[in-house]
């Protein structure tokens, strides 16, 4: 089976990574039964994050009884040590665990140093000589915060978002990573669902050594598709090719990742999804997108207040504003008929 070790951590997995973000959304019992079909397939390393909802409660019900077979990574968003502490306490009680494989700071702003007057590098320092964690990572969306990281030789692993979609930037932290003996977790592998040739995806990412991708999966035959390819994996193909460069040909450049941190909207525009509604109408089915919940959220771009927080939170640095407005016009063309979709 496909191997891949995560840098100077000396974790070793299946080049296949589940990502536990989507199973927030999804009921208990569909998120236990997803995880443990993981498992049994041969899926061993499982990221999740204090800040997905009860995500941690769903993994832990699923590897009840079996801790010690599954490397589990989650995150905290603390600005401080005293959060840092509460995270982890939370996070262990919610796993039924009493340590965590890989710890990161989640999407920090800084990176994380001893001595930086907030308290986060040595909480973890501390978490880590008393057995609770047993590795030190970061996520994040800023490619100064993520070469700094790598930089910094503090860390053992790098999570950043990497599809085939990106750019020379973010294969130059892969390549990085891989220079520092540093572990490189590839989350938004299929871009936030803008992808949609997990056979491509899947090949891409697997031209990488040190990489691991986390696929999130939040139904069965999603799950099924890439456990499909732990025996008979993908691999880079004349058609593959072709599929790649006609995706990067309409997704490379000024579009929303739809990642969210541009949230909460004070207007209520739910931007992570109106953002880059055009491109969702034309690569998933159209009618839910449509509906009249649909037009209701898209509805409320009329009332963006211009105040650009948005804008000023894109770890992109994307004209937030400016996207919404294209998109709406869009959706209207859409929805009056001018333009097919699916």
């Amino acid at each position: 089976m496909d191997l891949v070790t995560l840098g100077s951590t000396g974790i070793t997995v299946n080049k296949n990574g589940f990502g536990a973000l989507p199973i927030q959304r999804i009921s208990q019992e569909d998120a236990v039964y997803l995880a443990r079909k993981a498992y049994k397939a041969g899926i061993r390393f499982f990221d999740t994050a204090r800040a997905y909802t009860d995500s941690e409660v769903k993994l832990g019900e699923a590897f009840d009884g079996i801790r010690t077979e599954v490397y589990i990574a989650t995150k905290t968003a603390a600005q401080n040590a005293e959060d840092f502490w509460k995270d982890l306490h939370t996070s262990l009680t919610n796993l039924r665990t009493d340590y965590i494989d890989l710890y990161q700071f989640h999407n920090p702003a800084f990176c994380p140093k001893p001595g930086d007057g907030s308290g986060l590098y040595e909480a973890m320092q501390e978490a880590k000589a008393k057995g609770m964690i047993r590795h030190i990572g970061i996520t994040n969306h800023r490619l100064k915060v993520a070469h700094e990281a790598i930089d910094s030789g503090l860390y053992e692993t790098l999570q950043f978002p990497f599809s085939y979609i990106s750019g020379e930037q973010e294969l130059e932290l892969v390549n990085k990573c891989k220079a520092a003996n540093m572990g490189f977790i590839a989350m938004k592998g299929l871009s936030g669902g803008l992808i949609t040739n997990s056979a491509a995806a899947y090949a891409f990412e697997a031209q990488f050594d040190g990489v691991l991708p986390i696929w999130g999966v939040q139904r069965e035959r999603e799950l099924d598709e890439f456990l499909s390819y732990i025996d008979n994996p993908p691999r880079m193909t004349d058609d593959i090719r072709a599929v790649i460069e006609g995706d990067r040909a309409e997704l490379c450049g000024e579009f929303c990742r739809g990642c969210g941190y541009c949230m909460p909207c004070p207007a209520g525009i739910e931007i992570n999804n109106c953002a880059r509604m055009s491109l969702l109408l034309r690569r998933s089915p159209s009618a839910e997108h449509l509906s009249p919940a649909g037009q209701a959220k898209m509805k409320k771009i009329e009332g963006c207040l211009h105040c650009n927080r948005c804008k000023a939170k894109c770890p992109y640095g994307l004209d937030t504003p400016a996207l919404l407005a294209r998109n709406y016009e869009d959706y209207k063309r859409v929805l009056a008929g001018e333009v097919k979709v699916q």
